[in-house]
């Protein structure tokens, strides 16, 4: 006989709901929170419904409590026991990103992700932010509301905040995200495993450490534009907020610039190493970045000829020049050019630097030979024009040599 159909889709919705109680969440969304008493019950029920309604795999919501002095707690207790899929874990220390980082490096869920508490984000960016992460194409997901397709309602003095910060972070440590403060970012669980344990910062720069770790390891960062509306009644001291970013900014950039952070065993680890063995990523931006210091170098190779061709003529003073801009250049090269930090193997690369230098010295002087044979009186300008013009040629030979001097550790900085 033939089973009732309307009993049979009954048994297997209670099955559903069964391995749906016992299986790990595919998403666990967290949200910080600091003396949200009046906000955070709407907030979750709102998310609670969004998620039921739009996600179609397991997802879980924790709210993060930062020692809320308020009925926070309590709200967040009542919210667990009245709905299925919300946690709480409570810390005794402020600190978002302290929350992040517990609530993240415990969870067993696929992707991890974090909203405000104000959903000042529109929740149907959710979806577009995790389908990446969920089919394993991209590492990071963030929102952006710089994004030119974005439509973000917020004062002029917030944008202007905003758009400062990031574009101080483009010059500072060159990342390339286009919204590093948006509450609303997901990672998978597996590389936030990988990255958690070198963020330091326990407040609002946590975000930004962890995408400029992120993006100098090589992962994906996978940006989604939203709408997002300003909360006038947000609690953030924006001042004390901007002072404490850029002091992150600059102990992230010394650690960086001093190797302190161990960015070449993590591309390893993380399998984000070159495609091709030996051969360096970002090219374009390696001749940006060495045409600039190549510019620089030029300059004070010619300031240093002028000033030393009347004291010891031309041929020492060219001698001296390169010399002294050669060392340098080499230097600034492997930190920024090819993005070697430390002090490992920096004698061996100077020496190979000098080397290269040699084969310089012979092009410029050979050209300055050439021009005193073929014009005997040749001025001091037409010199440093022959000069100039060999220097260049010798420069791209360097660019080409260097990429082979630093072909085993360009894995540091892109």
């Amino acid at each position: 006989m033939t089973a009732n159909p309307l009993l049979r889709a009954g048994r297997n919705e209670e099955h559903r709901r069964e391995s749906d109680s016992t299986a790990t969440a595919t998403l666990e969304v967290v949200i910080p929170v600091y003396n949200e008493e009046d906000d955070l019950e709407q907030c979750v029920r709102r998310l609670h419904e969004h998620l039921d309604a739009n996600v179609p795999f397991r997802a879980q919501i924790t709210i993060a409590d930062n020692a809320s002095t308020d009925g926070t707690l309590a709200v967040a207790h009542f919210l667990a026991g009245d709905i299925d899929g919300v946690r709480v874990h409570h810390l005794n220390d402020r600190g978002r990103g302290r929350a992040l980082k517990a609530v993240w490096s415990a969870s067993e869920a696929d992707v991890v992700a974090y909203m405000d508490v104000d959903l000042s984000t529109d929740l149907n960016a959710l979806m577009p932010l995790i389908a990446p992460l969920v089919s394993g194409h991209s590492d990071l997901a963030i929102g952006s509301r710089l994004n030119r397709s974005s439509r973000v309602v917020r004062g002029a003095k917030r944008e202007m905040i905003s758009r400062s910060y990031n574009l101080i972070l483009r010059t500072s440590l060159r990342a390339r995200f286009s919204d590093a403060q948006c509450g609303f970012k997901a990672i998978r669980t597996d590389v936030a495993r990988e990255l958690l344990p070198l963020v330091q910062d326990t407040g609002w720069f946590f975000d930004t450490e962890l995408l400029v770790i992120a993006e100098r390891v090589g992962l994906r960062i996978h940006e989604v534009p939203v709408d997002w509306v300003d909360d006038p009644d947000s609690s953030v001291d924006i001042v004390d907020t901007a002072i404490k970013d850029l002091q992150g900014c600059w102990r992230v950039g010394r650690a960086l610039a001093s190797g302190a952070l161990p960015i070449a065993e993590l591309r390893t680890s993380l399998g984000r190493e070159p495609l091709v063995p030996g051969v360096p990523r970002g090219m374009v931006g390696q001749l940006v970045r060495f045409a600039i210091i190549g510019v620089s170098s030029t300059a004070a190779y010619t300031l240093l000829y002028l000033v030393l061709h009347p004291l010891i003529g031309a041929q020492a003073a060219n001698l001296c020049g390169l010399l002294i801009t050669a060392v340098f250049n080499t230097a600034a090269n492997r930190a920024f050019t090819f993005g070697i930090r430390g002090s490992k193997s920096a004698g061996k690369h100077q020496i190979q630097g000098l080397i290269v230098f040699a084969f310089a010295l012979l092009m410029t002087s050979g050209a300055l030979a050439l021009l005193h044979a073929w014009a005997p009186g040749a001025s001091r300008h037409l010199e440093l024009a022959v000069l100039v013009v060999a220097n260049l040629v010798a420069t791209v030979c360097r660019f080409v040599a260097l990429r082979w001097v630093f072909r085993t550790r360009e894995g540091a900085v892109q």
